[in-house]
């Protein structure tokens, strides 16, 4: 291997760290967001579709970066959408389920 391939690869290395650390900060904000959140008693009519929508994008980020999606097609990605939005309607039906059944106490 050259020295220049030698150089391009590690500038690449050190690219892609940067990139999951990024990552990671934007993950720990989102997680730490979504716990003030669910402090905050005036947002408690929209908390269930807030953390879901926190979740969601929580989600697509572990998927695209960290299972390594983002080198890939697209396409591979959008296999992930489905069973994201059938996880979000199931929570949202149980919640919607949990609340209607408690009320009646």
């Amino acid at each position: 291997m050259s020295p220049q391939e030698h150089t391009a690869e590690a500038g690449d290395h050190d690219s892609r760290t940067f990139a999951y650390l990024v990552v990671a900060g934007i993950l720990a904000f989102l997680t730490a967001f979504e716990v003030w959140v669910s402090y905050v008693h005036a947002l408690q009519p929209v908390l269930v579709p807030l953390l879901v929508v926190l979740s969601g994008a929580k989600f697509a980020l572990v998927v695209l970066f960290y299972m390594h999606l983002h080198y890939d097609s697209w396409a591979f990605s959008g296999i992930f959408l489905p069973g994201l939005a059938l996880a979000a309607s199931v929570v949202i039906v149980l919640v919607g389920l949990m609340v209607r059944f408690f009320a009646g106490f």
